[in-house]
């Protein structure tokens, strides 16, 4: 609500380039009410106009809940006193308290420092200038580009090395290495997203281009590699999540080492990024045209890697369920396909 193009936002401008301050509650609720004194009652439909007059008057101005409509304005707030706080004027104290003994949205409009601040329970927030905003996004969304480059670059040889059946675990922690980073930095943008509002249209379009595609990549990936105790099986959608969950979980240091990317697969010889491993199939199958994810789960289930299933038989295939003879035609004529890409990308 406080992100720029909207109308508390607006008005919150408004605030600040008059040089005033304001402490604004969004929620009148009556767990707000009870530490409301004074103040007049308005019930009037809000406008950006309307909030920087109120602010011109001492006290609170309290919302409705979806600043829709200006509740109460020169409200004193008498939050308990015993109610911890890390700041310093008494307008920020009173709105900390607030949020902290009432779950609502609290701002803060500073006039000395022309800083808005957000409190929600024991979280603060300062507002940014969208001019600062747009450049930090502007240049994360460069870094993105060139990680998701190196992801691009590092699929692609992940692909034809699992053709040629001589994939090593760095080849693998390449991939996941440059995949973790693109969502991490995609989550930093997400956050300047909420912040922009509408300023950050171009921005949002072009971070979903770039991490098109690379969660349900990168899913495949873990499904190839991921070794279970038996080593065999299906690797089911928790164990892929709680894989995920560990890669986030790392540190920025140990996402750049790699080791620790290959312990969380459980690869063997992590310590040498040489070892050669066998990914299962899931996603070179998963490229190919009119095969369902049931199909690729039956074919890998039964040949149990990606090797075995291109040096398996049109016989061999037809007895996987769902199977028949066509779909085993198209199965071999689409591997046939995968390997003679695998060839021009390799002397190119």
């Amino acid at each position: 609500m406080a992100a720029p193009g909207r109308p508390l936002r607006d008005g919150l401008d408004r605030i600040v380039k008059a040089d005033r301050g304001a402490l604004v509650v969004v929620g009148d609720d009556p767990a707000v009410l009870s530490i409301c004194s004074g103040g007049f009652l308005l019930d009037a439909e809000f406008s950006p106009q309307r909030l920087s007059e109120l602010a011109k008057m001492d006290g609170a101005i309290i919302l409705a809940a979806d600043a829709s409509r200006i509740a109460r304005a020169n409200v004193h707030l008498m939050p308990k006193a015993s109610i911890p706080t890390t700041e310093t004027g008494t307008r920020h104290r009173t709105a900390e308290r607030v949020a902290r003994s009432v779950d609502v949205p609290v701002l803060s409009v500073s006039a000395a420092m022309s800083v808005i601040a957000v409190y929600r329970n024991d979280q603060k927030h300062t507002l940014q200038p969208v001019g600062l905003m747009v450049d930090r996004s502007d240049r994360a969304l460069a870094t993105l580009q060139r990680f998701r480059s190196r992801f691009d670059v590092a699929l692609s040889v992940l692909s034809t090395l699992e053709v040629e059946d001589t994939v090593s675990v760095g080849d693998v922690v390449r991939v996941l290495q440059s995949a973790e980073m693109i969502r991490r930095i995609a989550d930093e943008l997400a956050g300047h997203l909420v912040e922009l509002g509408d300023e950050g249209r171009m921005v949002r379009m072009q971070l979903a281009e770039l991490v098109e595609g690379v969660p349900a990549t990168i899913r495949l990936v873990i499904r190839d590699y991921l070794r279970q105790p038996s080593n065999r099986g299906e690797v089911t959608a928790e164990a892929v999540d709680r894989a995920l969950r560990q890669l986030s979980g790392l540190a920025a240091d140990e996402l750049i080492e790699g080791r620790r990317i290959a312990d969380v697969l459980a690869l063997p010889s992590s310590s040498d990024p040489y070892s050669g491993i066998e990914p299962r199939g899931y996603r070179l199958l998963n490229r190919l045209p009119r095969f369902s994810d049931t199909i690729v789960d039956r074919v890998v289930g039964r040949f149990a890697s990606f090797q075995q299933v291109m040096r398996a038989s049109l016989a061999d295939l037809e007895q996987v369920e769902g199977v028949g003879v066509a779909k085993a035609r198209m199965l071999k004529d689409g591997l046939s396909r995968l390997a003679e890409a695998s060839i021009l990308e390799r002397y190119q």
